[in-house]
């Protein structure tokens, strides 16, 4: 069975054609239970996100800020297994339609086995994966394998990154580029400001890949001023929180399914 990437390719060209960019958002597996998160998951779409990436929680993470890390330690501290992930993208994309991704360290697709780890991906109906600490040069197993099973290979660029090193990123990815706004972990922050804007300035002069930017939007404002000029707009801490917060599970989905709402119409300008 062949993966999804024509679907996530074309849901992002479609939000082009309306003129608007893409909102993608972010919620870890197994938070706050495996079911749990599959229903947020549809809760997020149902406000109006367009694509979702599923975070595989891990027990070291190098980009993940506090509020992801809590919400991973729940999910693995439930023994939350890589079957679970897979099963929350199947039942996210067969109840939606939608184009779902993993994201994910490196480290449990090497233990698990690249092979293994596709067919797994693309039978449960996923997208892609994004992988922001496999390295380009070290990727061409992974790539080869994702390419065979129909699915994305998302890279992560920051502003650190040189042209000459963006090139060889853009070069090598599909689907969509990932542009980390800020150098530093992620979590919501007041302002996402001008760095992003020349990253993905800089980024788009390399590929004609969407570049979508993450780590460090919250809210509708936010989400309407990196709309402005990036082809997606990236949520994961903001609705992780809501869920954090929430009294109840119920309280949750409502929480994100409002957040979702309130982001989406800040992609289209209306914030």
């Amino acid at each position: 069975m062949s993966g999804n990437i024509s679907l996530l390719d074309d849901t992002l060209a479609a939000a082009k054609a309306e003129g608007r960019s893409a909102l993608i958002a972010y919620l870890p597996a197994g938070f706050p239970t495996v079911d749990g998160g599959i229903a947020a998951i549809k809760a997020v779409f149902d406000g109006g996100a367009d694509v979702v990436e599923v975070g595989l929680p891990h027990s070291d993470p190098v980009l993940d800020g506090p509020v992801i890390q809590t919400a991973d330690d729940i999910a693995l501290k439930a023994g939350l297994k890589i079957a679970d992930v897979m099963r929350t993208v199947r039942e996210a994309h067969e109840a939606t339609g939608k184009p779902v991704l993993i994201m994910t360290y490196w480290n449990p697709i090497d233990r698990y086995g690249i092979e293994r780890f596709t067919a797994e991906l693309a039978e449960a109906g996923g997208a892609g994966c994004i992988l922001p600490d496999l390295p380009v040069q070290e990727s061409a197993t992974w790539r080869e394998h994702a390419e065979k099973h129909g699915l994305a290979t998302v890279f992560v660029v920051a502003p650190s990154s040189k042209d000459e090193r963006l090139a060889t990123i853009t070069a090598a990815g599909s689907g969509f580029v990932y542009a980390a706004s800020l150098m530093g972990v992620t979590g919501t922050r007041a302002s996402v400001g001008e760095q992003a804007q020349e990253l993905v300035r800089r980024t788009k002069a390399t590929t004609d890949l969407p570049v979508c930017v993450g780590l460090g939007v919250s809210n509708a404002r936010q989400a309407a001023e990196v709309a402005g000029f990036a082809d997606g707009v990236i949520v994961g801490s903001a609705f992780v929180q809501r869920m954090l917060d929430a009294e109840d599970e119920a309280a949750g989905l409502a929480a994100v399914r409002a957040l979702a709402g309130d982001l989406a119409q800040g992609v289209r300008g209306n914030a």
